[in-house]
């Protein structure tokens, strides 16, 4: 990860999700083009945590986020910052906003406002709530009714967004009612909260999905109403899938840790999220370095991302190649946990396993597009004698292929190295001396060693295994 000092007029930009479940791929694709674009400027990148909806806060969906954040090497400045906390600050700017005159209290009843929908609806109209509070007297306002406190917005002329990725977006303010911006309850809404935030924190860039565009319009009366500095927005598209529809969990609308758990590596999964919707140039495969330099809101399209598993796997399958093969273990164990008899593989995994592992790993990774794969793989490793077979390998075991292996485990066992190489030379010969194919005898071979048809290069399973086991295993099922 890069690590630039910060320069005076760097930016400051912020993720807040909600913590109401999952860390989702959308929210990830977000959180990763605000770090990098306050990475590659010098700047910040901070943590909000939106959990003033008491009701729908979940401290799991809390850990979740960070967990994932966490994961996928996104790291921020300084602690997260519960929106919730900040409660007291909230309703001073609402009071604020009262007493310059830029809100009201409204007083309109459930009744009132459900009249107003009928009539929106019966009209073929997008509701609009024009409260007649909004220019009455407070002293005539009802008896033992709680008022709500809105927002005296503009109701002539427009507001306009010069986004940084949308373009020039132009609201007519006569379409933008007065937003509620306290409940009669004392809690503040989303809009006021985000605002009151993100000025408090020193946020000077936005960068977030353009599902909140409407939100930026309605946020900016209030920034403009307390005459703060508006700051600079980038809406970036969402994400759909490959067959263009919204995005579901069948196309990859996942948390985070569900990739993790799939086998899937951060930095790939970094590579494939700056890719959907940000481009540079024909660059596929990008380090997080060069995304760091790189990265830009102009490089942003306007145009929905389509979420494609087959190329996020062969994405992964490259970087699982260039991985260390000390990373790659640990990879393997972390996902232990969440894989079918992962348990067991963990107590199997002692100092001896690991030294296997690590001898295996160059030919395993060869093919793997996960790391559950990886470790699919590596299955033979586990096996306990005598191998159970597969079908295939059942096929391939015939009378004739044990007769084959009964008859070339002397020339196996007298192998002074055992090693790939000298292991596939001696097979080599004895296929030639006895006019049978290659494969009539290495594919009983990787049969009797792996219990499977297919496995990582048959010499190379011979040397990792050892010669006891290798031997042992041959024996089982030699005739």
């Amino acid at each position: 990860m890069t690590d630039k000092s910060r320069s005076a007029g760097a930016p400051v930009v912020r993720f807040a999700p909600s913590p109401t479940g999952y860390l989702h791929i959308g929210g990830a694709r977000t959180a990763l083009f605000n770090w990098l674009y306050a990475q590659g400027r010098g700047g910040k990148f901070l943590l909000r945590i939106e959990d003033t909806d008491r009701e729908r806060n979940n401290e799991d969906a809390v850990k979740a986020i960070i967990d994932g954040l966490k994961w996928l090497e996104l790291d921020w400045d300084g602690e997260p910052v519960s929106q919730f906390a900040r409660s007291k600050r909230h309703a001073q700017v609402a009071e604020e906003l009262l007493r310059t005159g830029h809100a009201y209290r409204c007083y309109l009843s459930p009744e009132e406002l459900d009249a107003m929908r009928k009539q929106a609806q019966e009209e073929k109209r997008a509701l609009t709530i024009l409260s007649p509070w909004r220019d009455k007297d407070p002293s005539e306002a009802p008896e033992g009714v709680t008022p709500v406190i809105r927002l005296k917005a503009p109701r002539e002329g427009e507001t306009v967004i010069d986004d940084q990725v949308q373009g020039r977006v132009v609201f007519s303010n006569k379409e933008l009612d007065d937003l509620i911006i306290m409940r009669s309850d004392g809690t503040p809404t989303y809009n006021l909260a985000v605002v009151v935030d993100d000025h408090d924190m020193g946020i000077t860039h936005v960068i977030r999905g353009v599902d909140h565009l409407t939100n930026t319009a309605r946020q900016t009366q209030i920034y403009n109403a307390m005459g703060w500095d508006v700051p600079v927005f980038g809406h970036v598209p969402l994400i759909h899938g490959p067959d263009g529809a919204k995005l579901s969990k069948r196309h990859g609308a996942l948390g985070v840790e569900a990739y993790k758990e799939m086998g899937y590596l951060p930095a790939a999964l970094r590579n494939y999220l700056a890719r959907l919707g940000w481009s540079h140039g024909d660059d596929e495969i990008i380090s997080t370095s060069q995304m760091i330099d790189w990265f830009d809101l102009s490089g942003i399209g306007r145009s929905p991302a389509r979420f494609d598993f087959a190329k996020l796997e062969d994405l992964n399958g490259h970087y699982i190649r260039k991985t260390d093969d000390l990373e790659l273990l640990k990879r393997i164990e972390d996902i232990l946990p969440y894989v079918p008899d992962g348990e067991k593989i963990l107590a199997k995994l002692d100092a001896n396993m690991r030294a296997k592992l690590l001898a295996a790993m160059p030919s395993l990774k060869e093919r793997a597009k996960t790391i559950v794969e990886l470790l699919q793989g590596a299955d033979y490793l586990f096996a306990e004698r005598p191998i159970a077979l597969d079908e295939k390998a059942a096929k391939l075991l015939d009378a004739e292929a044990r007769d084959r292996l009964a008859a070339m485990l002397p020339k196996l066992e007298a192998s002074e190295h055992w090693l790939a190489a000298d292991l596939e030379q001696i097979v080599r010969e004895f296929a030639e001396a006895t006019g049978a194919k290659l494969g009539k005898v290495a594919q009983p071979l990787r049969a009797a060693l792996t219990g499977k048809a297919v496995s990582p290069p048959v010499f190379d399973v011979m040397a990792v295994l050892g010669r006891e086991e290798a031997l042992a295993r041959i024996r089982d099922h030699a005739a």
